[in-house]
């Protein structure tokens, strides 16, 4: 099955993978896999870079591998930490080295096949190197599965500020696979959660019911987990496709992110490693939002239960000490500053009326700003 779409006359494809794409290698003269096929059609004989996540099952890396050497001898692969911490320029410029020093031609492809990280950096690459190259997205983790596998944002941190430098570019085609969704490690896989909350807030699809039935999501039942993942991604290609540089519309995909990036740097600072899952971020940021606006509400309790119910962080007693919290609240607090929405003074929040009706606004009160990190996250 597909979902197409078009962006400035562009066409642009997401491919669920059905399931006797298995990961086991077989002895076959001809590719099978789609991604493959795809590419020996509108990309023939041109060099390939395929960029894994180290830290996705071995069994996807050699089943690629393997199905693209069958078309295409000239692969080059890399592995890379997917960590937040190497979102920088040394990773990009990484990229850009192996690109240069092989020849890649602007008819050369560049595949990602990992989580938001690997995505997000994968995509600048391809946009800014000979201003521009093809670009395929195999997303690894549920949040990039359901969320940032499309819409084209691409980007790197830079002085601690989330997405600094970056820019729009589209993958040509996004594959989302069954047998890749199986094997996503438990927390990631419920870390995508939050960003379906989000997609059932702003837009009043059906995801929030669905997600009450719990064992069916937690067992990966194939047909209401691919149920979940397009609705999800039909919101989002709802509030993105007529607004794709964020001057409205698509700023409400933003709801819960002024404070979960706040809390992503101010938990991360100094760390060499990730403390807390981007969508983790996200669930308590949708509290913070819902809270700063109409306080706990009915809507505020809904998420909650939700979050609580796949035992996802409603606070951050998980990840900061007691006698830590005071120091941690003023870091979140000066990083909201931080926050890419703002346009003058104030930073930017999307503020959720009511379910399914979301619109952009200021955050003029302090002390309400200080409140909220105090009940919510302490």
């Amino acid at each position: 099955m597909k979902i197409n779409y078009k962006i400035n006359k562009q066409k642009h494809k997401i491919t669920f993978c059905p399931d006797n794409q298995g990961l086991k290698i077989k002895k076959k003269k001809n590719s099978y896999m789609l991604l493959s096929k795809d590419l020996k059609k509108n990309y023939p004989g041109q060099k390939i870079l395929i960029i894994f996540d180290k830290k996705i099952d071995k069994k996807i890396v050699n089943y690629m591998v393997h199905d693209l050497k069958i078309s295409f001898p000239q692969i080059h692969t890399l592995i890379l930490n997917g960590s937040k911490i190497n979102k920088n320029e040394k990773t990009f410029f990484k990229l850009i080295d192996i690109l240069l020093k092989n020849d890649f031609t602007k008819k050369s492809v560049l595949i990602s096949c990992g989580g938001g990280v690997i995505g997000d950096v994968c995509g600048l690459v391809s946009a800014l190197y000979l201003r521009g190259l093809p670009h395929f997205h195999v997303p690894t983790t549920m949040t990039a599965i359901i969320d940032s596998c499309i819409g084209g944002k691409t980007a790197i941190n830079y002085k601690r500020v989330i997405n600094s430098i970056g820019t729009y570019y589209h993958s040509e085609n996004v594959y989302i696979s069954k047998n890749i969704v199986k094997l996503i490690p438990e927390r990631e896989y419920v870390s995508g959660i939050p960003e379906i909350i989000k997609c059932g807030l702003i837009d009043k699809n059906m995801t929030l019911k669905m997600l009450e039935n719990k064992t069916k999501f937690l067992n990966r039942d194939y047909d209401f987990v691919f149920k979940i993942i397009k609705s999800t991604l039909k919101t989002k290609i709802k509030f993105f496709k007529n607004d794709v540089y964020e001057n409205n519309e698509r700023l409400k995909l933003n709801f819960g992110h002024t404070f979960a990036h706040a809390i992503e740097m101010a938990l991360e600072e100094g760390k060499n490693s990730d403390v807390i899952r981007h969508g983790e971020a996200v669930g308590l940021g949708i509290l913070c939002e819902i809270y700063y606006a109409n306080q706990k509400n009915g809507v505020y309790r809904l998420v909650e239960k939700i979050l609580k119910s796949y035992n996802l962080p409603t606070n951050l007693n998980h990840f900061v000490k007691k006698n830590e919290f005071k120091i941690i609240l003023k870091k979140i607090y000066k990083n909201i500053f931080l926050d890419k929405k703002k346009l003058k003074k104030f930073p930017r929040y999307i503020c959720l009326d009511k379910i399914g009706n979301a619109k952009v606004v200021e955050m003029k009160n302090f002390s309400l700003i200080r409140k909220t990190l105090m009940s919510v996250l302490k």
